[in-house]
């Protein structure tokens, strides 16, 4: 059987708010194998991107188990839940959060000299290089069109060679023709890399290309269902 490399056992998120107590996630089990690609779709407010901040330790579960890579997230410090997840985890966001006095290259390098990686700059170029931009390594994040600026934040993602990569809407800042790109990038990434990987998007088309799909409504999954697993486009 394929390693679980995550699985949430009855995964609840409850905050606090002026009008009381507010449940966000109710009751979640999951579990995703390494390897495959996971879609996350629902409404807005439905709590996917709650579910995706709990499975990659940014958020803590109120109760339920949380293991993800090996790891109990639920026992972890903040310190251990960092190092974890600079480890194993790779985000892309909808917002592709560069630092805008920095180069592409010296994005991408950050978070693995903040890891005190010796070859930090060296494996920098490599994963923009693997995502089309090694004529860009020096330009500014204003000097990138939206889609190289997903593509650099993609690049810093893969840059500490994750097992799992989870992407959060990574088209909802692009166009249509930019998005598809980014979208046929994942995935080609995901097979060449054999990473785990999960979409959270609002996009039921998208979600389709994953080989699951789950839908999320009122903090609970209402559903699950397969998807179409569409080749990538060269």
């Amino acid at each position: 059987m394929p390693e679980k490399i995550i699985d949430l056992k009855d995964v609840h998120l409850s905050l606090q708010s002026r009008a009381g107590q507010v449940h966000i996630l109710r009751g979640i089990d999951l579990e995703v194998s390494a390897g495959e690609t996971l879609g996350i779709v629902g409404p807005s407010g439905s709590g996917k991107s709650t579910l995706l901040m709990i499975m990659t330790g940014l958020e803590k579960a109120s109760s339920g188990g949380v293991h993800v890579a090996g790891h109990d997230f639920t026992a972890l410090s903040e310190d251990s839940l960092a190092r974890a997840r600079g480890e194993n985890i790779g985000i892309v966001f909808q917002s592709f959060h560069l630092v805008p006095t920095m180069t592409a290259l010296e994005n991408v390098a950050l978070p693995l000299e903040f890891s005190e990686k010796a070859d930090a700059r060296q494996r920098a170029e490599e994963v923009l290089q693997l995502v089309g931009l090694s004529h860009r390594l020096d330009h500014f994040p204003s000097q990138l069109s939206g889609g190289e600026q997903q593509r650099v934040a993609i690049a810093r993602a893969l840059a500490p060679d994750p097992k799992l990569i989870f992407a959060d809407e990574p088209t909802g800042n692009l166009d249509a023709k930019n998005g598809e790109q980014i979208i046929d990038l994942l995935f080609n990434l995901h097979q060449r890399l054999q990473t785990t990987l999960v979409l959270v998007t609002h996009d039921e088309s998208l979600a389709g290309r994953c080989e699951r799909i789950i839908h999320l409504d009122d903090g609970r999954i209402a559903s699950e269902t397969a998807g179409h697993v569409l080749e990538p486009a060269e």
